[in-house]
């Protein structure tokens, strides 16, 4: 006996969502079109029984299937990663694809990798940490974009932190100040817009008191650690701390086939602000500035195996590591140590 009688595929749009309904034998009893709005989807979603709804994960995803639930429908979110040959049908169209959708969410959800949406609060929380990362992309584009118009000249400024190129630039060459002199200005409005943002990151780690606990790693400050902290929402969702890592796609590919086995890059898959934060920690901890700590000694050991990629494979071996580590931390409670193995044990009785 099926649990769900009929199942829902919507594929989700910015204007409007195509949807194709499946009744208990698999057969097409309806489709269409709804408009994205609240008050369509309630007429298309309020008067049917209880279904499975089935959608891609989506910019409109998160809002959308909350709202389809209030209905009393299951919502599956599919991961998007492992829709790939949606895309290569012969004959792709939306309605197509929602159909689609719905045939696998029948017939095996597992297929999709469901995702669990975060919650609205920690959505708008990460927001300020995402609005942040956008500042500090642009500010590093303009400071590149500043340099580059002066070294045509013949002239070169001097090096400096970001936050401190506004001062630097004054050396700007006269002929080039009507173009360059509003793009110093928008670099320091950036700039004071970013430190800005850091205030109200302190203030947001307060708020989630497993932030302080992530602080104590070596090199992971209150971005890295409320990104983590936000993004994983919930350290259960997790069965082992070493399954973290391909949640950030950190986790090399693989595609064997026989006796061949290719080393290939990193999924890349999931969070791209997180797992680039974890790699900029993984840089510190090889640094120059880090202290010794048996991560650091780990990675230096990776860096002696020489190669032409080795120090970025030990800094994203180091990444992969940190994650399988701070969800540990997270869920046990414990604090860093450098050393861990080197903590002072009771003595035997």
């Amino acid at each position: 006996m099926k649990e769900y009688i009929t199942t829902v595929g919507l594929d989700l749009g910015d204007k409007s969502h195509r949807y194709c309904v499946l009744n208990g034998d698999g057969e097409v009893v309806d489709s269409g079109a709804v408009v994205n709005t609240k008050a369509a989807l309630k007429v298309r979603f309020e008067g049917i029984g209880r279904a499975l709804v089935v959608m891609e994960a989506g910019v409109h995803s998160a809002w959308v299937s909350a709202y389809v639930k209030t209905f009393g429908h299951e919502v599956l979110v599919a991961n998007p990663r492992k829709l790939a040959y949606l895309t290569r049908d012969e004959v792709k169209t939306d309605l197509r694809d929602a159909e689609c959708l719905a045939r696998i969410g029948r017939a095996d959800r597992s297929l999709l990798k469901p995702i669990v949406h975060r919650g609205p609060q920690a959505q708008a929380d990460l927001a300020v940490v995402k609005a942040r990362d956008a500042c500090v992309q642009m500010r590093t584009a303009l400071i590149a974009q500043v340099r580059s118009l002066v070294k045509v000249t013949g002239e070169r400024l001097p090096k400096c932190s970001a936050d401190h190129f506004g001062p630097k630039a004054i050396t700007i060459p006269e002929a080039l100040q009507p173009a360059l002199a509003p793009l110093v200005e928008v670099i320091e409005d950036l700039t004071r817009r970013i430190h800005k943002y850091d205030a109200q990151i302190e203030t947001l780690c307060t708020k989630c008191p497993e932030t302080e606990l992530l602080q104590s790693v070596q090199g992971v400050g209150p971005i890295t650690s409320l990104a983590f902290a936000l993004t994983v929402e919930d350290p259960a969702r997790f069965k082992k701390s070493r399954n973290v890592p391909a949640y950030f796609g950190l986790t090399p590919r693989k595609s064997q086939s026989g006796d061949r086995d290719p080393q290939l890059r990193i999924t890349k898959a999931g969070n791209d602000l997180v797992r680039r934060l974890l790699v900029q920690t993984g840089h510190y901890i090889l640094g120059p500035f880090a202290k010794p700590s048996a991560l650091r000694d780990w990675g230096m050991k990776l860096m002696e195996r020489g190669g032409k990629n080795a120090k970025k494979r030990a800094v994203v071996a180091v990444a992969r590591k940190l994650a399988v580590l701070l969800h540990r931390m997270w869920t046990t409670g414990e604090m860093w140590v450098p050393y861990h193995e080197r903590r002072q044990r009771p003595a035997a009785v």
